[in-house]
């Protein structure tokens, strides 16, 4: 029996702190998708990366030059738009220098 009530306390109190912590599960929500985003912004950064050394090595003074990658005083947090920004400024080198060198195969 007391076992029984011990029971009934615990569950009582578990659907208490899911009640009150609904908003808890909404941001662990966010953040697995944003940690999904992260991973997935990170892993086509090392792709478009990894092409550009195995391929054209002479753009790879250009990896080292993109100013998006360095975080500002002001916000010093990298976030999902500072890896978009950094990606797409890499897709858009790697593209253009094939558009003009369409020679050179992968």
């Amino acid at each position: 029996m007391e076992n029984q009530i011990k029971t009934e306390n615990s569950e009582s109190a578990k659907l208490k702190e899911e009640t009150h912590s609904g908003s808890d599960a909404k941001n662990s929500t966010k953040s697995a998708s944003y940690d999904r985003l992260e991973k997935e912004l990170n892993a086509k950064i090392l792709e478009v990366t990894m092409k550009i050394k195995d391929h054209y090595p002479e753009l790879s003074k250009y990896l080292d030059e993109i100013p998006i990658t360095i975080p500002s005083e002001k916000d010093p947090e990298i976030t999902l738009n500072h890896l978009k920004g950094y990606y797409e400024s890499l897709s858009s080198i790697l593209n253009k220098y094939k558009l003009e060198y369409p020679k050179i195969e992968e």
